[in-house]
């Protein structure tokens, strides 16, 4: 009986472990591609994030991916709009964030939207962002969307092309362990 209620302890102890979310450092790249003519929708609506949370500045990290964004610029070919990193916890719920660029008028920004991650076998990234053309009385007069969802592999930078506008992403997991080395020789 004392077993029973050591192991029920345990089990109590290591059950939210095993359903927690995980730590990931999320690094994206809103790229416009030169040579694809703008495609210019609706504006962006006031409800724009749906309620999703924003980006703490506590949760903004140093890009890595800065080379590329050289590569991008000095091509011709693209246009970098913005450049993220942050870190999030993500998991098989999925966890959406609100991510802004520029300064705020009447609660929206020049370039806005939502990113949400979900973990499973790859995870699925599901992005909505918005370029405004704000004009001088702070309205937002038109906008260019990106709306695409992808599966992408973790650790890998990957492309979302939605046409005249692209997203480069990248996922590496903050919590997962490193894998191990092979040895140089195996021993007989």
């Amino acid at each position: 009986m004392r077993l029973f209620r050591s192991l029920t302890l345990l089990m109590t102890l290591v059950a939210p472990l095993a359903f927690a979310d995980d730590l990931y450092q999320v690094e994206m790249i809103l790229v416009r591609q030169n040579a694809e003519p703008a495609i210019i929708s609706r504006a962006a609506p006031e409800d724009w994030d749906a309620g999703a949370k924003r980006l703490d500045a506590d949760a903004q990290r140093s890009p890595a991916l800065g080379g590329i964004v050289e590569k991008l610029n000095a091509s011709g070919q693209y246009t970098v709009l913005m450049h993220k990193a942050w870190q999030q916890h993500v998991g098989e719920q999925g966890s959406k964030i609100a991510v802004s660029d520029g300064a705020e008028q009447f609660g929206q920004f020049p370039i806005e939207g939502t990113l949400e991650l979900k973990l499973g076998r790859f995870t699925d990234v599901d992005a909505d962002f918005w370029i405004n053309q704000i004009d001088a009385n702070g309205l937002v007069t038109a906008s260019e969307r990106l709306k695409q969802q992808s599966h992408t592999k973790n650790g890998q930078l990957n492309f979302l092309d939605n046409g005249h506008l692209g997203l480069l992403i990248k996922l590496t997991s903050l919590t997962a362990p490193t894998p191990r080395q092979s040895p140089d020789v195996i021993p007989d």
